[in-house]
């Protein structure tokens, strides 16, 4: 595997990724999936925030919270990308 042509996704840290970003994937590709992550955490914090928080158990906000990172975390990652991608040469 060229390492010039995958990026590991950044969210978990650990020295063998399983993830991977392909720095040559479509555009519209790299689009679609930052969209879609950013989309779902949008959607699942407009649910969160209509919601009594004071009877929340600390162990859900922390799953919320871990999730929440996760998918935003790779939704950065692969703008990123997309981002590198759009530069002039």
């Amino acid at each position: 595997m060229n390492e010039l042509t995958y990026i590991p996704l950044t969210a978990i840290d650990c020295l063998t990724p399983a993830l991977l970003i392909d720095r040559n994937a479509p555009l519209d590709v790299l689009h679609a999936n930052a969209t879609a992550r950013v989309l779902a955490v949008t959607q699942m914090m407009e649910t969160f925030s209509s919601r009594e928080v004071q009877d929340a158990d600390a162990i859900d906000l922390k799953q919320l919270a871990t999730t929440a990172m996760i998918l935003l975390r790779d939704g950065c990652d692969l703008l990123n990308v997309l981002g590198w991608r759009l530069q002039p040469k």
